[in-house]
């Protein structure tokens, strides 16, 4: 017969082994869900860098005189003195499917 003690520490026992699996599971489960957002983080902090540094070239491409001259025709539509500006529009039959004109 088993004496009431050994079922009491095998009791013990298993519960201890139940709680420590549980904890490493759910330990491992975080791990994992860490793991992803660091990832996610890491994609976004890439992403910012390689506009950052867009945007770094573009601020030295405009403090020169080439890059002010481009501003001003780009957005201002200044020209040169003697220059032509030549408009192009594009007309097309083209409409898109079921849209009638």
């Amino acid at each position: 017969m088993i004496r009431l003690r050994w079922v009491a520490l095998i009791t013990a026992g298993l519960c201890f082994l139940a709680i420590m699996g549980t904890a490493y599971i759910l330990e491992l489960r975080k791990i994992g869900r860490l793991g992803s957002i660091v990832d996610e983080r890491m994609d976004r902090l890439v992403a910012i860098t390689r506009d950052v540094q867009v945007l770094k070239e573009k601020i030295l491409f405009y403090k020169t005189p080439e890059g002010v001259a481009r501003l001003a025709r780009e957005q201002f539509n200044l020209t040169y003195p003697g220059e032509r500006i030549f408009r192009i529009e594009l007309v097309s039959g083209d409409s898109l499917p079921g849209v009638s004109p």
